[in-house]
């Protein structure tokens, strides 16, 4: 049977309300004070745009705000949106030295939304283009966090910047694609306009390549940059796949953004098919959005889900379900519509390879399927507008460390660029390539962020996590393999 919204608006309200509200003035003064303000914090050597976390912090506990949200956007323009989405505790919280005191990490998302949203709520102009202009143009192509991130950078350094993006809206997945209870669009909006009030020009609704062509980009502007992200889902490739209840998870989660959310349609008996993040997004909604039974699809163990352990623990939490070990066979269907899945358990062989236990297969009822298996890289389409940036065998666009491709003019960051990594990765690979843009127009070379909490380090107390940011989840494997060779 065809999909149907299932709750009130009130109940999509209250379903979809923030999982983690902005703290109370009391409550942020008493977390602000928790911290050691550490010489050489950790968590700034966690932080991929280096914000220097202890120095806008201590703003914090001595209630100046402004301050700590201008530490805060001189690092990261989209700062508003990364204390919402990112992974803290793989990141910054989660190389918190009070972990090493048997104590909880610092909230330091949370103080971030904090002092962020004073910024935003009161409209304080802390970031500011260069006086001096440098008389060149950038088109940026694609308005996600990379090309926000770039633009953003670029006007500070004096440059003209366009952004093209074909979607109506700017933003990318911050707009469209994350899940509502942590990242509304209008957050998303808000930060586009700090960016707009740099002097950056949005040209929404526009397809390069369709309706602007990449000569027309070369005769006008002296550089582009390449944040194009991610292309569609990857398909399941089995029988049933193109019927109407069997929706990609990011277009069922934009739905979400440019629809009321009490008239989004989702199914009774819903299967999300993939175990990333992405996934548990798309499981949790549905099940607040109605669906009385939700239920995650993964062809491996609990073990070897992609998504962060959190994730899994809200998904458990909104009593959304697991099975693991098993993979969808076919798509059942009756008069055109869904009405189930053809399973099958799987095994993982000595060489990690997944595969079909022959004769399992087994039946279960669902009314709508989601596909959350990952997203394709836009290789052919790089490569038809493109021809000469060079490609990699994974589907990336190959590039130096400061984004510039084989094409001297033309730069690249984010997805795009990297395979696929959190919001907070393509901002800084977004500013690293408008740096190195600056130098390609001959600028001198960008350093920063400058971090007063690190004077003394040998060295400068600049870059840190920017430079060579490190995550907490590698650190730790790294620590206990060698523990075992010990």
């Amino acid at each position: 049977m065809a999909l149907k919204p299932r709750v009130s608006a009130a109940e999509a309200r209250a379903n979809m309300a923030e999982i983690e509200p902005r703290y109370a003035p009391q409550e942020a003064l008493i977390e602000a004070e928790r911290c050691l303000y550490c010489f050489d914090a950790p968590c700034i050597m966690a932080c991929p745009t280096g914000i220097d976390v202890p120095g806008f912090i201590q703003k914090i506990a001595t209630g100046n705000l402004t301050g700590a949200g201008r530490v805060i956007l001189e690092a990261n323009p989209l700062g508003a949106s990364c204390a919402r989405v990112c992974p803290t505790a793989a990141l910054c919280e989660g190389a918190c030295v009070m972990l090493d005191r048997d104590q909880k990490p610092i909230k330091i998302g949370r103080l971030q939304r904090y002092a962020t949203d004073h910024v935003i709520d009161n409209k304080i102009p802390l970031l500011r283009a260069a006086v001096k202009k440098s008389g060149k143009r950038v088109a940026v192509i694609g308005s996600g966090p990379a090309g926000l991130g770039c633009a953003a950078e670029l006007a500070r350094l004096g440059h003209a910047v366009t952004v093209f993006e074909k979607k109506d809206k700017p933003g990318g997945l911050n707009t469209y694609g994350i899940a509502y209870y942590k990242l509304t669009p209008a957050v998303s909006l808000q930060e586009v306009q700090l960016i707009r009030d740099l002097g950056v020009e949005f040209r929404c609704g526009t397809e390069v390549g369709k309706d602007v062509t990449v000569k027309q980009l070369e005769k006008d502007y002296d550089a582009i940059f390449l944040g194009v992200g991610l292309g569609r889902t990857y398909r399941l490739g089995i029988p049933g796949e193109d019927l109407p209840e069997v929706v990609d998870a990011l277009a069922f989660i934009e739905e979400l953004h440019v629809k009321p959310l009490h008239r989004v349609p989702v199914g009774r008996r819903v299967a999300v098919i993939g175990c990333g993040n992405t996934a548990i997004d798309a499981v949790t909604q549905a099940k607040r959005l109605g669906a009385e039974h939700a239920v995650v699809i993964y062809r491996r163990g609990e073990g070897d889900m992609p998504a962060y352990p959190y994730e899994y623990e809200l998904a458990k939490g909104d009593a959304c379900a697991f099975m693991f070990h098993a993979a969808p066979v076919a798509v059942e269907a009756q008069s055109g519509h869904v009405t189930g899945l053809t399973l099958a358990r799987t095994e993982v062989n000595a060489k990690g390879r997944v595969a079909v236990v022959p004769g399992s297969e087994f039946s279960e009822p669902f009314d709508m399927v989601i596909k959350a298996l990952g997203q394709e890289p836009q290789a052919a389409m790089l490569a038809k507008l493109f021809p000469k940036v060079k490609i990699a065998k994974n589907g990336t666009i190959v590039r130096k460390d400061n984004g510039q491709t084989g094409l001297a003019h033309v730069f690249a960051g984010g997805d795009a660029a990297n395979g696929g990594a959190e919001v907070v990765n393509a901002v800084a690979e977004g500013k690293k390539a408008a740096r190195g843009i600056h130098q390609y127009f001959g600028g001198a070379e960008t350093q920063g962020p400058l971090q007063a909490t690190r004077y003394g380090v040998k060295g400068q107390p600049i870059g840190s996590g920017f430079d060579h940011p490190v995550r907490v989840p590698e650190l730790e494997a790294e620590y206990f393999a060698k523990l075992k060779q010990a």
